[in-house]
């Protein structure tokens, strides 16, 4: 079998190839290994992103109640306090999970322009009475007492709109400006410059991450992606040029680089939470202190539970648990290019291909951050990191992936096909009355 590419924002496509050498006896292809027939079932993609999400939500759940048992003890008398503020925005994101998996592909088309809208709406309400800040940004809502980050939720709607527009113009897309307008310039420059304007340079590197992928798998030309690029990284080097937070970040992470202490042998503070990130990785080596036993999370090491819980996980854990977390994201990674490669409906290879861009980007900044070969941007780590808005929007964009599987029809005639719950039980009783009859 050889694989084809279609035409533009096509998915390669599988065509038989003639009977070769290597073809059993009477031109039949040979019988592949069960393993191998297994892994080419139709169910694999839905399983996959159910079983990786379940294990990185798992071991996120187990490593923040190790990351913040010390410093909720020490703010509230309880240490289970700020974990069980987390296990709550971990029921809230399944729920959302559940439901947004069950939503048709022809829902989540429809959902596109307003999810656009109110995420846009919510950005601007940072900049009119608000907003509070938090970690050096004004990237915060409060509204009613309930405090979040709408650029969480201005990701689920860059994807759910690039994936809309971009399959409506898809025998346009050889020309610039049907590319450009309205995904790129407004919609996508908007949500971007908010976020840069309230100081969050990580979320930014996000965005632009989900812009890329979705223009990349929608098939627009290299010369395109290469202007968008350029355009992308001229913006970002300006707003972090104008700011004096961002400035020091950057120049901070540059000097710790050749010399992380000061004149007088004390760490530097612009260099602390690097440093002490790579104390843990250290610290933990090949297997790890144990879980629980982490010494950086005794206040040494700042947002030990968000943006550097990967450093705890490789103190604890050591080098198995952080390259466990490495291979989970590949296999999200890997389930959402399956689900690309097999469906034949543009919306959903788009609107995957944003929320493995999504995925994929944030978790290299966060773990870039932590080893030390980028400035510290705060960006948490998806589904392992504690933060409310970022588990909930993840969750949902992850439900509506797996609802893209679900509803690929060869997956659904196997789903419909396997026995409920209660049916072997059932058949398995049922044959052993008759056989004492």
């Amino acid at each position: 079998m050889t694989m084809t590419r279609g035409g533009a924002g096509g998915a390669p496509r599988p065509t038989l190839a003639p009977p070769g050498r290597g073809d059993a006896p009477g031109g039949r292809p040979p019988e592949p290994h069960p393993l191998l027939a297994r892994l080419d079932s139709p169910l694999t993609t839905y399983y996959l992103l159910l079983a990786v999400t379940g294990a990185l939500l798992l071991i996120g759940l187990v490593m923040v109640l190790s990351a913040t048992s010390v410093m909720s003890y020490d703010a509230t008398g309880n240490s289970f306090r700020m974990w069980m503020n987390q296990a709550k925005f971990a029921l809230m994101g399944l729920v959302g999970a559940f439901v947004a998996s069950r939503l048709t592909v022809e829902h989540w088309r429809r959902l596109a322009l307003p999810t656009l809208g109110l995420a846009t709406f919510l950005q601007l309400l940072i900049f009119v009475g608000f907003g509070t800040e938090g970690g050096g940004n004004t990237n915060w809502l409060s509204l009613g007492g309930l405090t979040f980050q709408p650029s969480e939720f201005g990701k689920l709607a860059l994807v759910l709109f690039g994936a809309s527009i971009l399959t409506q113009k898809r025998h346009l897309l050889g020309d610039w400006r049907h590319v450009a307008i309205p995904y790129v310039i407004p919609a996508g420059g908007l949500l971007v410059a908010l976020v840069l304007y309230g100081g969050d340079l990580g979320t930014t590197f996000v965005l632009l991450g989900i812009l890329a992928a979705v223009l990349w798998t929608s098939g627009v030309s290299a010369k395109m992606l290469g202007v968008a690029a350029a355009s992308g990284a001229i913006l970002v080097a300006i707003m972090a040029a104008i700011s004096s937070n961002r400035r020091a970040r950057i120049s901070g992470w540059l000097s710790c680089s050749s010399e992380s202490t000061g004149p007088d042998g004390r760490i530097r503070d612009v260099c602390w939470q690097t440093v002490h990130g790579q104390y843990a990785l250290a610290d933990g080596g090949v297997g790890g202190r144990g879980l629980g036993a982490s010494l950086e999370k005794w206040g040494w090491l700042p947002e030990r539970h968000n943006d550097f819980i990967f450093a705890v996980i490789g103190e604890e854990l050591g080098i198995g648990g952080t390259l466990t977390i490495l291979l989970l994201i590949a296999l999200l990674a890997f389930a959402c290019y399956r689900l690309i490669w097999a469906s034949d409906d543009m919306f959903v290879r788009l609107a995957t291909a944003g929320v493995m861009g999504w995925f994929v980007v944030q978790s290299i900044v966060n773990v870039g951050t932590v080893i030390g070969l980028l400035p510290v941007i705060g960006v948490p780590l998806p589904l392992v990191s504690a933060g409310g808005s970022a588990m909930v929007t993840t969750l949902v964009a992850l439900g509506m992936v797996v609802s893209f599987a679900r509803n690929e029809p060869a997956c659904r005639r196997a789903l419909a096909e396997r026995p409920s719950v209660f049916a072997r039980p059932m058949a398995v009783l049922s044959s052993r009355r008759k056989a004492t009859r």
